[in-house]
């Protein structure tokens, strides 16, 4: 599998922003009054769908060959690459499967539907949902998707990221979230690939940093759980693609409790008024986490997404 390069995220553009427009990029006078620097917020929330990853469906569904678009495409999500695919699969006029963990986020599966998705649910996590993907893509000659391993993928998604450093060429520190690894992906591409100073660094929970473990370790593993509110980034495991990129050239990785999710959502809210999910919200509570560092240096934090279900909003606000 070959790995993406800046030039396929150029050639990702077209597709892209054929049915979307690059996203804010915004300076919020609370939010650098409370972290203490130069601080921009990538705000992908602001997409169709609601999240980064509608970039890389429409490049992948925008790609595919008319023997694929007659099969179909099946995927795993838990919620905002499964309303990629199912949009992008709209657009195209062409069928889409997701399936999502029992018990998932209810208002992302009604999304999903709304785009015109079967929702299939199985198994406690995205892990298990991913293995019985592989289960129905065999017995119904689908397209499978995976959410990490695709190229083309990782090349739509790092297109926000061209539009990052293109907006603030000299930015020092870019935070991204980490799940499967495609934003981080997009981050690190276009960063070397325009011969960028900044650094790139990874977000992850506390109690689902299987990533975390595997690039700071020998060795990669797996998770027992992936118990967190942040549904974006609640993996179990790492994926050959992004884990091999990011192992090369990802910066630096910050881990978040349950207690500092929660309060990533109550700050985004609080200075830049904008409702983000767990995983959206992360990259301002590990920049604070990390002002001290950040004193004097252009931050920026990406906003991966916006799609937090009013039940868990609740409690958070509770």
């Amino acid at each position: 599998m070959l790995e993406p390069t800046l030039a396929d995220i150029f050639r990702a553009r077209p597709r892209v922003y054929r049915a979307m427009r690059p996203s804010p990029l915004l300076r919020h006078p609370l939010l650098v009054e409370d972290l203490g620097c130069d601080v921009y917020v990538k705000h992908e929330n602001h997409n169709p769908t609601g999240a980064f990853k509608i970039r890389g469906g429409l490049n992948l569904v925008g790609s595919l060959s008319d023997e694929e678009r007659r099969r179909g495409i099946i995927s795993a999500s838990t919620g905002n690459h499964g309303q990629s695919m199912a949009l992008a699969s709209r657009l195209a006029g062409i069928r889409c499967t997701i399936v999502v963990p029992v018990g998932n986020n209810p208002e992302k599966n009604a999304a999903m539907r709304a785009y015109g998705a079967e929702v299939v649910e199985h198994g406690r996590d995205f892990d298990e949902a991913r293995a019985r993907v592989e289960q129905l893509q065999a017995e119904r000659g689908l397209r499978y998707v995976h959410s990490a391993n695709e190229p083309l993928l990782l090349a739509g998604v790092g297109t926000y990221a061209l539009e990052i450093f293109e907006e603030v060429p000299d930015v020092d520190v870019v935070f991204v979230p980490i799940g499967g690894g495609s934003g981080a992906c997009g981050c690190v591409m276009a960063r070397t690939g325009l011969g960028s100073r900044a650094q790139v660094i990874g977000v992850q929970a506390e109690r689902a940093d299987a990533f975390t473990r595997s690039w700071r370790g020998p060795s990669r593993v797996v998770g027992e759980r992936a118990d967190t509110c942040a549904e974006g980034i609640a993996t179990r495991t790492t994926f050959d693609l992004t884990f091999n990129m990011l192992k090369r050239e990802l910066d630096g990785i910050v881990t978040l409790s349950e207690a500092e999710l929660a309060e990533g959502v109550r700050l985004a809210l609080r200075a830049t008024h904008n409702l983000a999910e767990g995983a959206g919200s992360a990259s301002l509570m590990a920049a604070r986490q990390q002002r001290e560092a950040l004193r004097g240096k252009t931050v920026v934090c990406v906003m991966s997404g916006g799609n937090l279900d009013t039940a868990t909003l609740k409690r958070i606000l509770s």
